[in-house]
């Protein structure tokens, strides 16, 4: 196919062009195998020379000249492994050598050259570094961009196995002209790629930088080889290698070439070399065209050598060698010498050396440090304040201070950082909140616990938009889920308050009070239960330390004035249900921790529960939760003397016989006869065993139950009843004698009998059945309470 001038058509054109042009490359291969077979040397490479002509082509694009180049190079496979095989039977590959130099056009004549070159390499009749200087020379006879690149593409491919890896001169020469060949190869193909961008019409200028980004790899392929030459020292690579390359970089002025060979010297060549060429690289990278990303190229440097200082075993980085200083000093050179770089690039960077500085260098905060205040000082110069989502540097700098929480041990940590705090200011509220979030995840995951009241305090400024409204923030109510989600994540972390003193756990939760009363009452309920938790818990400790703390009771006071004052808050933003439950735990704690005011705090904590549910609570089923709740707290208590104990007693069944639903009624009376007969001791007294008391709230539930007009629900509380009085018999309550257990027994049957729906009533049947069956069991073990004398067939 003839050279033709002009643009490479597109479309279906190329893959028409494609097709003929491989269909002469098959047509000829087939041609040559077949004169090779029959030993006709000098007619196969006739047809050869025909297939290799199709290279000469123009007309095509990149991509399928790519194609067209890799068919080719298959068959010319076959020619150099033909030509290996003669030169084992005795030929001469020199005059081969020399009758190849003939052919008419230059494309193939390089082709066959290089092809009977590699074979003259193997030969070894001739020393290896003449036969590479003489075929890297004789490419230069292309100098087609397109053309040219792959040519030496072919040479580089067809002798990487061959090139000499010795470090010390043979015959055939050393890793030395190895190098040279590969440098200048690398060279003559980075000329070529680069002249590509210069042909051709100006607006096609898109596509050409299109098809170049495409061929890089055929440019980078000669760094790959370099750095995989086993000879090639530390030492080599400084002095010889890396200077050649910077050079040709610099040189050629094409950002294109630049960035892509920079980010390929970083990947190719082994770290140790890198460590050991870290300013001549650096300096090269100030000498880039402006358009050149250089932040990319810094960064990657940055990410490996702090991933490779990771590495177990030794340490990888000498001490003498600070990262952190070098790269920071070059960050702020190349930040100044190019004033146009985006402003989210400066911040890139700054991520990248905060990322350096945690991994290699943990414990020296200041360098830390010095990246958030070159970072606030980039953004301060730049007018960057108020940064909101639709910035790119804000999501630069969102990075950067997630990379401080998440790095370090501890939020802790990075709570010290002088500036951390300070770079908030540059964040809308969006920003804000998002980083909230993170800073509340990041404690939750991790467990980390603040002890002081300096990290407290720095804390709560990092989550302000989560605990409280925000002058900045959006109208529109927050997502309900993600709201949940948030205030849960407030609420772990005030479980996570841990001072090493009581006196400063108190200093932490009254800060966080201060901070969280301000949030609103649809807050509170998230968060103000755990906070009231952690001071029952550092209740707990001031008990135990005793009379070692001389203060300890006026410090446990105090602790319950404070639990008071957010439960009474709770309170009054209507939360009963939440504020009556803590008020009952309250007293709880308080009867825990013995000291002079326990019954008396206690006592107040049941008043302003009992005063709740008499002015807040009137749905009946939260009534009958209530006074549940109540009876079991109560029951519970050993901390009152008797009139307290009987008062608060008496109270609650009268709370229970003013229900309004006699079911809840008779249930509620019910529970309250544990209240009169219990084995727990109280505080100036035994057991409490008014056995009175216990028969009346059983005769007073069973006259209730008996005026219920629902037959099931009247049996399901009867034998409620029956297994409550079978409890204070067996406990020994003699006003409960087993005949009353009769007459209850009776009661259920009577009520089940009158049941229509026979389905309906099986889950009540069921219990009365196994409540029987228990009975029985104990009839026949005998004992103190065998219920003998009592029949309770039907």
């Amino acid at each position: 196919m003839p050279a033709q001038a002009g643009a490479p058509p597109g479309g279906g054109d190329q893959d028409k062009l494609l097709e003929e042009a491989l269909q002469v490359v098959k047509s000829q291969s087939f041609q040559m195998k077949r004169s090779l077979d029959g030993s006709k040397l000098m007619e196969g490479l006739k047809h050869a020379s025909k297939m290799l002509c199709e290279l000469r082509t123009s007309v095509l694009s990149p991509k399928a000249y790519y194609e067209l180049y890799m068919a080719i190079s298959d068959e010319l496979r076959h020619l150099e492994l033909y030509l290996v095989d003669e030169f084992q039977k005795g030929k001469k590959v020199s005059d081969l050598y020399e009758l190849v130099q003939y052919a008419g056009n230059i494309i193939p004549r390089l082709y066959l050259l290089v092809t009977v070159g590699t074979v003259y390499i193997k030969a070894k009749n001739i020393p290896t570094k003449d036969i590479l200087k003489d075929l890297v020379e004789m490419c230069r006879g292309v100098q087609h961009p397109l053309r040219g690149l792959f040519l030496r593409n072919y040479l580089l491919q067809s002798i990487k196995r061959d090139l000499p890896e010795d470090t010390v001169e043979t015959k055939h020469g050393s890793v030395d002209d190895s190098i040279d060949f590969v440098l200048l190869n690398f060279s003559e193909m980075n000329k070529l790629w680069v002249r590509m961008q210069h042909q051709g019409h100006s607006r096609n200028k898109g596509q050409r930088e299109k098809e170049r980004r495409e061929l890089r790899i055929l440019v980078g392929t000669n760094l790959v080889r370099l750095s995989s030459l086993e000879g090639v020292l530390p030492d080599t690579y400084a002095k010889k290698i890396l200077p050649s390359i910077l050079e040709q970089i610099v040189v050629c002025k094409d950002s294109i070439a630049q960035e892509y060979l920079m980010e390929c010297i970083i990947q190719v060549f082994p770290d140790e070399m890198h460590l050991q060429t870290l300013t001549p690289f650096l300096d090269a990278c100030g000498q880039l065209e402006a358009s050149v990303n250089v932040k990319n190229i810094i960064i990657a440097l940055i990410d490996r050598l702090a991933a490779f200082s990771l590495r177990d075993g030794p340490p990888a980085i000498p001490d003498e060698l600070n990262l952190f200083e070098l790269f920071s000093g070059q960050v702020a050179q190349v930040i100044k010498l190019r004033s146009s770089m985006p402003t989210v690039d400066c911040i890139a960077l700054q991520v990248s050396l905060a990322n350096l500085a945690i991994k290699c260098y943990g414990t020296q905060m200041e360098y830390v440090n010095k990246v958030l205040e070159d970072t606030a000082e980039i953004l301060t110069s730049r007018e960057e304040a108020g940064l909101g989502h639709g910035n790119q540097a804000t999501r630069e700098l969102v990075k950067l201070l997630k990379i401080c929480i998440d790095d370090y041990d501890s939020i802790a940590t990075a709570l010290s950082l002088e500036k951390f705090v300070d770079m908030f200011a540059f964040f809308d509220f969006d920003l804000r909140q998002e980083m909230a979030l993170h800073a509340l995840q990041s404690v939750a995951d991790k467990g980390t616990h603040l002890s002081n009241v300096d990290e407290v305090e720095t804390y709560l400024k990092v989550i302000a938009p989560a605990i409280s409204d925000q002058e900045d923030q959006p109208s529109e109510a927050p997502d309900p889920e993600d709201f949940l989600e948030e205030q849960s994540l407030v609420g772990r972390f005030v479980t996570l308050l841990q001072a090493e003193t009581p006196d400063m756990q108190y200093q932490m939760i009254s800060l966080t009070k201060k901070k969280l009363s301000g949030g609103g009452a649809e807050r509170l309920k998230f968060t103000m239960p755990a906070l009231v938790f952690k001071a029952f818990r550092l209740a707990q400790q001031y008990a135990e330390l005793g009379d070692t703390d001389p203060n300890w009771e006026k410090k446990m006071k105090k602790i319950f004035t404070f639990c008071h004052q957010i439960i009474s808050g709770l309170a009054k933003a209507e939360f009963t249900d939440l504020a009556l439950r803590l008020f009952l735990q309250a007293a709880l704690t308080a009867n825990s921790v013995e000291f002079e005011a326990t019954e008396s705090i206690a006592y107040e904590f049941w008043t302003q529960a009992i005063t709740l549910y008499e002015e807040e609570v009137s749905e009946s089923v939260a009534q009958i939760a209530a006074i549940t709740l109540m009876v079991g707290t109560l029951e519970a208590m050993t901390c009152f003397g008797e009139d307290n104990q009987s008062t608060l007693a008496t109270k609650c069944a009268i709370i229970s016989s003013k229900l309004v639903k006699k079911s809840d009624q008779s249930k509620g009376v019910c529970l309250c006869a544990h209240l009169f007969w219990s084995c727990i001791t109280l505080e100036d007294k035994g057991p409490k065993k008014d056995g009175k008391q216990v028969q009346k709230c059983l005769k007073k539930a069973t006259k209730v139950a008996k005026s219920c007009m629902e037959p099931l629900s009247q049996a399901a509380i009867f034998v409620e009843i029956l297994n409550r009085a079978i409890l204070f018999y067996e406990w020994g309550a003699p006003e409960v004698p087993v005949e009353s257990l009769v007459d209850i027994v009776g009661e259920v049957r009577e009520a089940l009998e009158s049941l229509v729906d026979e389905e309906e009533a099986d889950p009540v049947r069921q219990y009365f059945e196994a409540t029987l069956a228990y009975i029985e069991e104990k009839k026949a073990a005998g004992g103190e309470f065998s219920y003998e004398g009592a029949s309770f067939d039907a």
